[in-house]
């Protein structure tokens, strides 16, 4: 209920907005936000680690992208120029006669390579059933 002031002639009210329940309520918000915040645990992320293979793969097939992402495959000394339709059919067969994932699947990209070019060569082998497929990284010195 607005106040009443009396000055001279006539009543009039007195437009004042009381600011102590609104810093009652903002100064227990604040201790409620400063007692459960240290109580708050982030996520913890498990990631991956490398180089804690079981064993080194038998065979490696090689998958190149190429700067003007031209696809080509490398099985042994042979190399040959491939399209993304014929990649799958390829791995599969230089893996077949062997033991479920004794031949791995490794793809070596040029650092300029779209990220797109990559992913639809892993995703085409992945659809196409292909196990053990890595990327092939350099190392910094």
């Amino acid at each position: 209920m607005p106040h009443v002031a009396h000055r001279g002639r006539g009543r009039r009210t007195m437009n004042e907005i009381n600011m102590v329940p609104f810093i009652d309520v903002m100064l227990v918000l604040l201790i409620i936000f400063m007692v459960t915040a240290p109580l708050i645990t982030p996520s913890l992320i498990d990631l991956p680690t490398v180089g804690k293979a079981a064993r080194q793969p038998d065979k490696v097939v090689q998958v190149i992208v190429g700067k003007d992402e031209r696809l080509e495959l490398k099985n042994g000394d042979k190399t040959q120029g491939m399209t993304l339709q014929q990649i799958a059919p390829a791995v599969l067969q230089a893996q077949s006669g062997h033991p479920p994932g004794s031949v791995a699947v490794v793809i070596s990209a040029d650092r300029n390579v779209k990220y797109e070019a990559v992913v639809q060569v892993m995703d085409t082998l992945q659809k196409a059933g292909v196990q053990r497929v890595g990327l092939s990284v350099q190392t910094t010195r």
